[in-house]
């Protein structure tokens, strides 16, 4: 017995080269055809309308809540944002409370996202104990439990000796090592670039080159080490141009970007807007083009949500002072369409971004629509226009940059093991 099919669709594949127009068979869960297919006897069909039919989406890096800071976010609150946005598997970052520097929460947390029903979560361990950055985790037994990459979350790994033995020791087990690249001791204190518009606002300022200096150093250290180090929301020109070239030379470094940081710039941050303050800051519009220019020729390998949810109350206070973090899973996908309607990507490569490139940097078998595998679906339309508006965002916290900017482009059905979970 065939559980539905969705007919009258664009659907797009990365991981396999397809984008055609056709339909999806889906039984017991999982994808049984697509293509041009013949709808089966009795089968429930469902009208796309000429809609974009891809993998439900893979983000690589989200701040869950939990444990800790269900304040600002829950697994069922964050699945339920990630359904909204089309996204069915999230990779999610160990800072909490306490860390995730021990296997049992590993597996809780992957228990707790099977809960949902909605999501599959895929947990980072610690790379240091507490995410202190003073001694290593047990990446050995955090990687058994499941621990798919190895992060201090938004702290960079500031030793140069331990993020050796990081990298060392992670590739041993076959994992990655995630990092927040910014020098901690230049961006000590500092809450927006260093430039005119910090200047202007007489805020405390970090500089750009701080993101390039520990980029540098971590290439240098996975030459040495033969490890995979992976740069998380890379923001700036000069910190591309430094991987673009360890690529070239065959290196195992890997980055991803995020949603701000090829749609807004520092501007952004003007009349002390705290829902634009996030980490890293936002940077000028040549650091912006820079990265959109990375989307486009591959050096960046992904594109993730950073959803870092924060409470009203972390953002009411003077811009200095107030948490960094903006929300992301609602507004991924369509703020990410924006760089394919301005003609900079191609709608094909921004799916590849979303979808296959995370899975594959992951170790994950989603982001696919091949035949007998899960039937994790994204439906979108390209061209329907929305407006972000905070407080009404699925999801517990409402601290979005985007904030009154109008997109084109919205997700209109998610599907998670065949179970419709939006739409």
């Amino acid at each position: 017995m065939f559980d539905f099919l969705i007919d009258n669709v664009r659907l797009i594949d990365p991981a396999s080269g397809l984008d055609q127009q056709g339909a999806i068979l889906v039984q017991a869960g999982v994808i049984a055809d697509l293509g041009r297919i013949t709808a089966p006897e009795d089968v429930t069909v469902i009208d796309g309308a000429g809609c974009v039919l891809c993998p439900g989406l893979v983000d690589m890096r989200v701040e869950l809540g939990e444990p800790g800071y269900e304040y600002r976010e829950t697994v069922a609150s964050a699945a339920l944002a990630a359904s909204a946005g089309g996204i069915t598997t999230v990779a999610a970052m160990p800072d909490s409370r306490p860390p995730i520097d021990d296997p049992a929460l590993v597996r809780l947390l992957r228990t707790r996202g099977e809960e949902t029903g909605r999501i599959t979560v895929l947990p980072y361990g610690a790379a240091t104990r507490g995410c202190r950055g003073e001694e290593l985790a047990e990446i050995g037994l955090l990687r058994e439990a499941g621990a798919v990459g190895f992060t201090d979350g938004a702290r960079a790994i500031g030793s140069s000796r331990l993020m050796r033995t990081a990298l060392a020791y992670a590739a041993a087990f076959g994992a990655i090592i995630i990092q927040h690249p910014e020098d901690p001791e230049l961006a000590a204190g500092g809450s927006a670039t260093q430039g005119e518009m910090a200047t202007r606002l007489g805020l405390p300022a970090i500089p750009a080159a701080a993101e390039a200096i520990l980029v540098a150093r971590d290439i240098r250290l996975a030459e040495l080490t033969g490890g995979s180090v992976h740069f998380a929301h890379v923001s700036t020109g000069e910190a591309l141009a430094l991987i673009r070239d360890a690529k070239a030379r065959g290196l195992r470094v890997t980055c991803d970007t995020a949603p701000p940081y090829f749609d807004l710039n520092e501007t952004a941050i003007g009349d002390f807007r705290t829902f634009a303050k996030l980490s890293p800051p936002l940077r000028a519009e040549s650091d912006r083009r820079a990265v959109v220019a990375g989307l486009a020729d591959g050096t960046i390998d992904a594109i993730a949500s950073d959803h870092q949810p924060r409470d009203a109350d972390d953002k009411r206070l003077p811009f200095a002072q107030a948490a960094a973090g903006g929300v992301g899973l609602a507004t991924l996908l369509a703020v990410t369409l924006a760089q394919v309607h301005s003609d900079q990507i191609s709608l094909t490569r921004a799916v590849e971004l979303l979808t296959a490139s995370p899975a594959r940097l992951l170790g994950d078998a989603s982001g696919t629509l091949a035949r007998g595998a899960a039937a994790d679906l994204c439906l979108f339309s390209l061209d329907e226009i929305w407006q972000v508006t905070d407080g009404t965002l699925a999801g517990k916290s409402q601290n979005t940059p985007f904030d009154g900017r109008a997109l084109e482009g919205r997700v209109r059905g998610t599907w998670k093991a065949g179970r419709r979970v939006f739409g």
